[in-house]
């Protein structure tokens, strides 16, 4: 897993740290023993008396603390690292959704990103906080246990060393079926989010089409499916468990009877090497089995860190800027043969060539589907043109600071999100830096907003729900435009403003939009075309191509397509 990986090499220290703990654990656990032994070997079978013994106890005490600290420290050392590896990740894929937005939004559902997002980034957790410190104390302590066990007593050793490898072995093969189902559980846990989401989001449309009940029966079968592959999982750690208990007991089982062999019926080995080999056997073989455990972990977390991959190893379709200065006055803005795919055997948008001038007011018009808005997140910089390029002020767009270019745009949709807080907070957005009430309250003004909001009892401080529930659709696209006027960009691009709003709103609306352009080049995706007769240019898209651009009189004059869409919504006359 090369994500893991790369985690693993941001925390060399900790890596460093862990082996080093092992190390003198492992140490601690061998000393431990020893004193044990020999103290309970000299008050019962030497008749030493406790005072002779006390620094046996204190040097048992010591090695108690010692293992104690040590193992303490490795799993705190093992749970720090999962926490900058979890937060490692989610800066990744925050980067990776925030940077490329349009692509995020498109693949996908939005339950799904945040499933990986949260829950599989969770499910890490346990390959950097148990498996990797259990993985290098396992591969100091039982290797150490099997030294000095060797020095003791030879046939206990050869007997660890023949049991020993059963428990890797059950470990792989359960370990794999792990991961498989981790992986199952995670897909099902995605697809449980992804319609959940999707559900509440709809629920208004469900009811009026009388699907509530269909989805609710989908959701019941995606928590059952997501419950299965839970209860699947388990099923192998508890198989797992079982297994690795029953190699474990049998193993000491039999060592424990060949030394009680060996100690009474041949006399050929002393108490101490006895108890002392009966002491350390089971540490070797608890130490295989929690790895055991810790190896089913660490593969539900390979697994979830496969999720976290495959989302970060989308195809990056994001602009690398570069460090050149935007001047604030509106650009020029051109396009040489710029062309946009969604993918293969999908929608193309281009090559158009383009020219914008500074101050000017531009139009895109078109059928649906020809590209309009695709053209506009293009003009944005939220996509990057895959062919040709985009030149402002005649060098390539991505010359230029990311702060810079989107410090000088602003973005109008046709639906304006709207966060749940008060109105003057969200009108502030416009603006990066810090605000006064006398600019909030200006820009409401040129936007046509500030006297609704004087109505109200909370005036500016009215709080507004998620999304501008509490606002008509024509308030929401005013607050949007406040946020331009607080903003003061050099670049507009509206995304049909004014579909669905009533003529008295638009007539405002567009009268904002004129008060914008004294200041900035204005381009605006429009379905009313009666909004854009006085653009200085339209460009009329079809299917992703440019068919044809120029003023509404020109269009009218020489494009027979224009003629017919402005005659459509004339009712049929187009003078």
């Amino acid at each position: 897993m090369n994500e893991l990986r790369n985690r693993l090499r941001e925390q060399k220290g900790s890596m460093l740290w862990l082996l080093l703990s092992s190390v003198f654990a492992g140490a601690a656990v061998i000393g431990q023993a020893y004193f044990l032994v020999a103290a309970v070997d000299g008050v019962f079978l030497q008749g030493e008396t406790f005072a002779e013994v006390l620094p046996l106890l204190g040097g048992l005490l010591l090695m108690l603390a010692a293992r104690v600290f040590f193992q303490y420290t490795s799993g705190r050392t093992g749970v720090r690292m999962a926490a900058r590896a979890k937060r490692g990740l989610r800066r990744s894929l925050l980067e990776r959704f925030t940077s490329q937005p349009v692509q995020a939004s498109m693949r996908g559902q939005s339950g799904q990103k945040v499933s990986v997002m949260m829950d599989a980034v969770d499910e890490v957790d346990s390959y950097f906080s148990e498996y990797l410190p259990q993985l290098v104390k396992t591969s100091f302590l039982p290797l150490v246990v099997l030294i000095v066990v060797f020095t003791q007593h030879v046939n206990s050793g050869l007997i660890m060393l023949i049991t020993a490898p059963f428990l890797p072995i059950f470990m792989i093969i359960i370990g794999m079926q792990t991961q498989k189902k981790s992986e199952e559980q995670l897909e099902k846990l995605g697809a449980f989010s992804g319609t959940f989401l999707d559900t509440l989001q709809g629920l208004v449309t469900l009811k009026l089409f009388g699907r509530a009940r269909q989805q609710k029966e989908k959701i019941e079968s995606s928590s059952l499916g997501f419950r299965d592959a839970t209860m699947e999982i388990l099923k192998v750690a508890f198989t797992q468990s079982f297994m690795l208990e029953v190699v474990t007991m049998l193993s000491i089982g039999i060592i424990a009877l060949e030394l009680a062999i060996q100690l009474i019926i041949y006399e050929s080995i002393s108490f101490f090497t006895a108890f002392l080999v009966l002491v350390l056997v089971p540490e070797f073989y608890t130490s295989l089995k929690e790895l055991g455990s810790a190896f089913h972990n660490g593969r539900s977390s390979m697994g979830a860190a496969k999720k976290v991959e495959e989302e970060l190893q989308e195809p990056e379709e994001g602009i690398n800027w570069g460090d050149q200065s935007l001047t604030s006055a509106p650009p020029e803005i051109r396009m040489k043969d710029a062309s946009y795919s969604y993918g293969e055997d999908r929608f193309q948008l281009g090559p158009l060539t383009m020219e914008i001038p500074p101050y000017s007011q531009a139009a895109i018009v078109g059928h649906s589907g020809s590209g309009k808005s695709t053209l506009l997140h293009l003009l944005a910089g939220l996509v990057e043109a895959g062919r040709g390029e985009m030149l402002v002020n005649g060098s390539p767009r991505q010359t230029y600071k990311e702060v810079g270019w989107f410090a000088q745009l602003s973005y109008i949709s046709q639906h304006p999100y709207i966060f749940s807080g008060t109105i003057a907070e969200n009108i502030a957005i416009g603006k990066s830096s810090a605000v006064s009430r006398e600019e909030i309250t200006r820009a409401a003004e040129k936007a046509g907003l500030d006297s609704m909001i004087r109505e109200l009892s909370h005036g500016y401080d009215t709080p507004v729900g998620e999304a501008g529930r509490g606002l008509s659709g024509g308030e929401q696209q005013r607050l949007a435009l406040a946020r331009a006027f607080l903003k003061q960009p050099s670049v507009v691009l509206f995304d049909e403003p004014t579909t669905g709003l009533d003529l008295g709103t638009e007539r405002m609306l567009q009268e904002s939009i004129r008060e914008l352009g004294k200041t900035a080049t204005i381009i605006t995706v429009a379905h009313r075309l009666h909004t854009i007769r006085g653009a200085d240019q339209i460009f009329l898209l079809s299917d992703g191509k440019l068919q044809a651009s120029g003023t509404h009189e020109e269009l009218l004059e020489s494009t027979a397509d224009y003629r017919a869409m402005v005659g459509t919504q004339k009712g049929g006359d187009v003078s």
